[in-house]
């Protein structure tokens, strides 16, 4: 089973200096399992655009050492650039990829926040998804008057008053927007003319704020002595590329000018690419006969090669993704017997009860087969605690942190698995009687899963300086080892 993934497409606001941007990079890529899809440079922007993809505890950890460089080299009180911004790190967005939930990016971004704010001394703004605010949802709107207006407001108007962090603005870092999202395609077309009036004024035509096409921002520049469309496509899917394209050049055309060209900054995924050449072409199928997906389709890893990596010499997968999955596998075989239940003559006065259970048992998979990956990336999390110097003050306070995030995946997994104990029994009772064994094996599996997961639990909290910050885990813990211990 593939480890779980997040992309993380940090901003900063430096395009020119290469010594930063060196710093920026190497301070990504310091951290274990952090792989550096791109980095797009921009001098007439002053800004940069990093993307990455990284479990997410790497992610999180990677995005943070970033952070802590673009505060110490870049002053935003003389900073000059096309594009509007707020902070030396401007936004830190997270997109789950695989595995990966957009509730799982937005505690990500939380998490992050928190650090940034109480480490770094910068105010920090949720937004998008991760947003605490409906008014915090749009990025434009939070970064509306840029550092120097937010300067004056915050500590000021309550309106301003970070999530998290100090009120009161980084006198050079400023403020920072984290967030968690979709994929973004960030788009730019050139206009063959220097007339940045008309960039602008197609620009509002088509941003979803002005009424124009959904899921757009947009806003007009001149770049390199050519006006410049410049967008972000806030959800692919609702309007690709292609349709933005095709208005952007039928509202040049009416005003007389050309494209000249256009450009991705960042990483675009394949099917707007696809869709793009499909648009042209003239294609309904083109997805459905790409060699390349096929290949993809059939060769995937699978249980065999997780096994080997439990097997293997790395501590995770671990325990806990074994006792996760242990609960998936009871929770697969409750609802097996539901299916051989549901539907039949004999079973019919049940078969409404059969239903629920099988709806719950349903849920209680999805969970716990996130949880098997999740566990191995909250580990992650503690390894890269303790790689903090043994003398850095903030060492214990880091692993304790760590370990506890650690503590409470398992607890989840042993929450979810503890409710199919009596799920099993009760299918077992009811439904039908040649899969009696397969509920049996259920019920097992259930209670070898809360068993297995409360251990790491108490390890976890054990393994703290400060153990009565997971008091109240551990004793939860305990509890529902109870309750499945018990004779039934």
């Amino acid at each position: 089973m593939p480890a779980p993934l997040v992309e993380c497409v940090p901003n900063f606001s430096e395009g020119r200096n290469q010594a930063t941007l060196d710093g920026l990079r190497a301070a990504l890529t310091s951290v274990p399992a952090v792989t550096l899809l791109d980095v797009h440079a921009d001098a007439s922007h002053h800004r940069s655009v990093f993307t990455f993809v990284a479990p997410p505890a790497a992610a999180v950890e990677a995005a943070f050492r970033a952070m802590r460089v673009a505060t110490e080299r870049i002053d935003l009180t003389k900073h000059q650039g096309e594009h509007p911004r707020m902070g030396a790190t401007d936004v830190v967005p997270f997109v789950p990829v695989r595995d990966v939930t957009m509730d799982d990016c937005v505690a990500l971004a939380r998490a992050l926040a928190e650090r940034v704010g109480r480490e770094l001394a910068i105010p920090v703004y949720l937004y998008a998804r991760a947003a605490t605010r409906p008014e915090r949802e749009s990025l434009p709107s939070l970064r509306k008057g840029q550092f120097e207006g937010l300067r004056e407001r915050i500590g000021r108007d309550p309106a301003a008053d970070p999530d998290f962090g100090p009120k009161r603005i980084h006198p050079t870092a400023g403020a920072t927007a984290i967030g968690a999202r979709p994929f973004l395609v960030a788009y730019n077309i050139y206009l063959d003319t220097a007339e940045v009036a008309a960039a602008k004024d197609i620009a509002t035509l088509l941003r979803t704020s002005s009424g124009g096409l959904p899921a757009v921002q947009a806003s007009g520049f001149e770049v390199g002595g050519k006006a410049q469309v410049s967008m972000n496509l806030l959800d692919i899917d609702v309007t690709p590329p292609a349709t933005v394209f095709a208005a952007v050049e039928a509202e040049a055309r009416r005003r007389g000018v050309a494209i000249l060209r256009s450009e991705v900054v960042g990483l675009i995924p394949e099917r707007a690419v696809i869709g793009a050449a499909a648009t042209w072409l003239k294609c309904t199928n083109l997805m459905d006969h790409l060699l390349e997906a096929k290949i993809r389709a059939h060769g995937g890893p699978g249980l065999d090669d997780w096994i080997q990596d439990l097997a293997g010499p790395s501590p995770t997968p671990g325990g806990g993704s074994a006792a996760a999955l242990a609960g998936a596998l009871a929770a697969a075989l409750v609802a097996m017997v539901c299916r051989l239940t549901s539907g039949r003559k004999a079973y019919a006065v049940v078969r409404n009860r059969v239903d629920a259970i099988l709806k719950e048992a349903e849920a209680a998979q999805t969970m716990e087969r996130a949880l098997v990956d999740l566990d191995a990336a909250a580990y992650d999390l503690v390894r890269l605690a303790y790689l903090l110097p043994k003398d850095h003050p903030d060492r214990p306070a880091a692993v304790d942190d760590a370990l506890l995030s650690a503590a409470r995946t398992p607890l989840a997994t042993a929450r979810g698995a503890a409710r199919l104990v009596p799920l099993a029994r009760e299918i077992g009772a009811i439904g039908n009687k040649n899969a009696r064994s397969d509920a049996k094996v259920a019920e097992i599996l259930a209670r070898a899963a809360v068993l297995g997961a409360v251990e790491n639990v108490r390890v976890n909290v054990a393994g703290m300086s400060q153990p009565t910050r997971g008091q109240d885990l551990l004793e939860e813990a305990e509890r529902l080892e109870r309750e499945v211990s018990s004779p039934s």
